[in-house]
């Protein structure tokens, strides 16, 4: 059985296929055309992932899309004769309904064929929910998705008992911890579609000295739900939602200009940070943290299963997932490598399989290198044709077979200060480097944030950088422990080691961190064990391979990634490129 899942017409567009039960190809469409959180129809990365089930879409048996067409219709009525939208918002609800409603069709007239596999609409954050859930192993386990919004909703509870998902309540659009967050990010400065992480970084630096202005935009009721004030957010009424560049999200400013009234004026992009600016996105992150604690304690109370599934954009903000065990009942928390709209793809696959066969998805993902692999014969010939580029460049290559060799000289590089590149192996999926697309160097040295930042031409001092642990060595090194294969949770450093590792502990003691396990990756789990050999650290600083454009897919883009900044080593496959 073929079941192809779709992410289309929402920003992160993806696809993924499961072949009888087992997930195989997954990966965005933003990391094909190199344009961040691109939208659309996923072509691409469809391609891709027919590509490598060697199918062709006479074998797809089901299509599956995060989007159900007629979801909460009577809460759309509902809200149409009580807020009085803007026609704008109204017409751009129905041309999204109606793009999904269409996708057959839209398939079709882009591949000039007749498909016959059958459609499954699965409602957006039944998606979301069943992407962490159906995915994470657990027999039973309270559900949460948490986002901007999808079918006219923003939050929804469930609970997951072998292959069913019952979702027990929503809160309904304009309502949105996410639309919270996104206007609060535009106000301070960060306008692009996914700078929200911007603002949970320079949190650490301030103080929740507007905590009491936040309580007049976000208002939290006694039973865990949540509502925003309507003098302050556009969306209750205007249409600042998205608008296609390139098939790259833009969104227009969230919040009313009253808020200057509150919070005094909006910082423009560009301009320096002040401490006001700090305090504010402390009190933000505060203000969500109660919200989104509220929401688990409800849901706890409801369902008191001890373990968590956690899907929706919204969780993407580490710093509060990394305190769901301190301050919830909680004991194991399953969150997917894409949390947010990307996931939806495998959200509504999985979902789609457990219908099928009612017995829940038959596999629990461990991993996230879902993309694209590119063999040495296909690294090799890059490199012959791009061979005069790399040497006018002042860059030698060298071929290192053996793989002893090969992690023992990156490594010494590492410890000689050098920023590294690695590209290994089959793409990650999700939003995160995970070793197989990564920048890395030695979290030792105070002045290497600096240092990385400055070699490939990154601004914004205060955001850190990840640490890639071995995972036999968190409980050693970090406060909790706990699987984290997806970068996406933050605990604090251990006071005993906070200043042997001062370039991947933020400025409170905190550090985000990847769990590398040798099971999953063996090369990545080889190279932080050398290095912990020679250093007596079993940890590497960790970046995204990238500027400002999607981590890479191939190895020519990593290439030019390399090429265009000032990064030391580039090592492509057992291929090993140094600035002379």
């Amino acid at each position: 059985m073929i079941i192809l899942g779709l992410n289309a017409f929402y920003a992160d567009s993806a696809a993924c296929l499961i072949v009888d039960g087992k997930l195989i190809a997954a990966a965005e469409e933003g990391r094909f055309r190199r344009i961040n959180h691109w939208g659309g129809l996923p072509t691409n990365a469809i391609d891709y992932c027919l590509r490598t089930g060697r199918l062709n879409w006479g074998d797809v048996d089901h299509i599956a899309i995060n989007q159900k067409p007629g979801a909460n219709n009577w809460r759309r009525v509902g809200f149409a004769l009580t807020h009085r939208p803007h026609p704008k918002l109204i017409w751009e609800q129905v041309k999204n309904s109606r793009r999904a409603a269409l996708i057959k069709k839209t398939l079709e007239e882009h591949y000039q064929i007749s498909i016959e596999g059958q459609i499954h609409h699965v409602e957006h954050h039944l998606a979301h929910i069943a992407s962490a859930f159906l995915v994470s192993g657990f027999k039973e386990a309270a559900c949460l998705s948490v986002d901007g919004g999808g079918d006219f909703a923003s939050t929804a509870f469930g609970f997951g008992d072998g292959g069913k998902i019952r979702i027990d309540n929503r809160i309904y659009f304009p309502h949105s911890l996410g639309i919270f967050y996104s206007a609060l990010t535009q106000f301070l400065g960060f306008p692009n579609y996914g700078d929200e992480h911007k603002v949970m970084e320079l949190a650490a630096h301030g103080e929740p000295s507007f905590l009491d202005h936040m309580r007049d935009l976000l208002w939290i009721r006694p039973n865990g739900m949540f509502r925003l004030s309507p003098r302050y957010f556009r969306h209750l009424s205007d249409n600042p939602f998205y608008n296609w560049r390139d098939d790259a999200p833009h969104i227009e400013a969230l919040y009313r200009p009253v808020l200057a009234d509150l919070l005094g004026a909006p910082r423009k992009p560009g301009e320096p940070l002040e401490q006001r600016h700090k305090d504010i996105a402390k009190s933000v992150q505060t203000m969500y943290e109660k919200a989104f604690f509220a929401l688990l304690h409800a849901l706890h109370k409801q369902h008191p299963s001890d373990h968590l599934a956690l899907a929706g954009s919204c969780a993407m903000n580490a710093v509060a997932n990394g305190k769901v065990y301190r301050r919830t009942p909680f004991k194991k928390m399953y969150l997917p490598a894409a949390t947010g709209d990307a996931g939806g793809a495998i959200g509504a696959a999985t979902y789609t399989l457990s219908q099928i066969n009612n017995q829940g998805s038959h596999f629990v993902m461990e991993n996230a290198y879902l993309g694209p692999e590119s063999s040495q014969q296909e690294i090799h010939a890059l490199l012959d044709w791009k061979r005069e580029e790399v040497a006018k460049s002042g860059c030698s290559i060298a071929l290192i077979a053996g793989e002893e060799e090969l992690l023992h000289k990156m490594v010494q590089a590492i410890n000689d200060g050098k920023v590294v590149g690695w590209f290994q192996g089959r793409m990650e999926w999700g939003p995160q480097a995970l070793g197989n697309r990564s920048v890395l160097a030695d979290p030792r040295r105070a002045d290497m944030k600096e240092i990385v930042n400055a070699r490939m031409k990154r601004n914004e001092s205060f955001r850190p950088f990840a640490a890639s642990i071995l995972r036999e060595a968190v409980s050693e090194w970090f406060e909790q422990d706990d699987d984290v294969p997806y970068m996406n949770e933050v605990f604090q450093v251990r006071p005993k080691h906070r200043a042997l590792v001062p370039a991947v502990a933020h400025v409170d003691d905190s550090g985000r961190l990847q769990t590398v396990q040798k099971e999953t990756n063996p090369r990545y789990h080889a190279l932080i064990s050398e290095f912990f050999r020679l250093s007596g650290v079993p940890m590497l600083l960790s970046a995204p391979f990238c500027e400002d454009e999607p981590i890479p897919c191939y190895p020519e883009d990593a290439l030019g990634c390399f090429l265009r900044t000032e990064m030391d080593v580039l090592v492509l496959g057992a291929f090993y490129l140094q600035r002379k």
